[in-house]
């Protein structure tokens, strides 16, 4: 029996296409699934659009620099890691970078191997992924508003009092809790919960947000929020609604966050 397993998705953000053009030609037949991005628009673009699992970042972009980007991407709840590339030498720039929420940081000019084998570590300690309705490899607990969600016991309690959920709906809330803040796509969203393309999953998929939906109901609103025109986001303000991609930052500064217990 052959198992297929999904490409890790890497978003390359840099101002000169020659650089995009090299590192994601070198990516991409390292087995990457890559995405170019000009600046931080764009990569918002991206990210709006699906699930990325590491990003490139270029430290100098004409409109918003690396630093910002990088902050405002942490301050919005967004945890992909960063990698920062830049050519300056100074070690102030490397320490900002990586107290700004940077994961790592290269120095331009860089050999394209370097930047795999930097990825692949980075990757290496990230979650392993595993069966969507399956148990959690560790017994990691999220807690948000009077909810509590097991991923090693498939569990989901509210005041502590365990909730009935299907094996569908905590595929579906727990690739939501892992990417808090960040917008999906029904197509990656049913993609990476059921591990195959919308299909005829496409129909089930809303029914299924939506009666967990009404299952994390607290009081008129709820922890899933549908942004118009992409898919669905994990809110952890607990506002829900529909809001339209534009409006996410301002939307999700000074929200607080999901609180992880290991």
């Amino acid at each position: 029996m052959t198992i297929a397993h999904r490409a890790d998705a890497i978003a390359i953000v840099d101002d000169d296409p020659r650089v995009r053009q090299l590192l994601g030609s070198y990516l991409s037949q390292e087995g990457f699934e890559v995405f170019e991005a000009e600046n931080g628009a764009s990569l918002s673009s991206i990210l709006h659009r699906r699930a990325i699992d590491l990003i490139v970042l270029d430290l100098l972009l004409p409109d918003e620099d690396g630093f910002s980007i990088c902050q405002r991407l942490r301050a919005n709840g967004i945890r992909v890691p960063i990698i920062i590339l830049s050519a300056q030498a100074q070690d102030t720039d490397r320490i900002a970078g990586l107290m700004m929420g940077a994961d790592d940081y290269v120095r331009k000019p860089f050999n394209p191997r370097e930047i795999r084998a930097r990825i692949q570590a980075i990757l290496r300690r990230s979650p392993p992924r595993e069966e969507p309705g399956g148990p959690s490899s560790r017994n990691e607990v999220v807690r948000f508003g009077p909810f509590e969600f097991n991923l090693g016991t498939r569990t989901l309690r509210r005041d502590g009092l365990i909730l009935g959920i299907t094996t569908v709906q905590i595929a579906i809330l727990k690739v939501l809790v892992r990417h808090a803040g960040q917008p999906l796509s029904r197509e990656k969203l049913a993609q990476v919960a059921r591990g195959r393309e919308l299909g005829a999953f496409e129909r089930s998929l809303d029914v299924q947000v939506s009666r967990l939906r009404k299952l994390l109901q607290n009081g008129p609103s709820s922890y899933i929020l549908t942004v118009w025109g992409v898919g669905y986001m994990f809110d952890p303000s607990g506002e829900g609604g529909v809001i339209r991609p534009p409006d996410l930052d301002a939307k999700l500064v000074g929200h607080p966050a999901i609180e992880h217990v290991a």
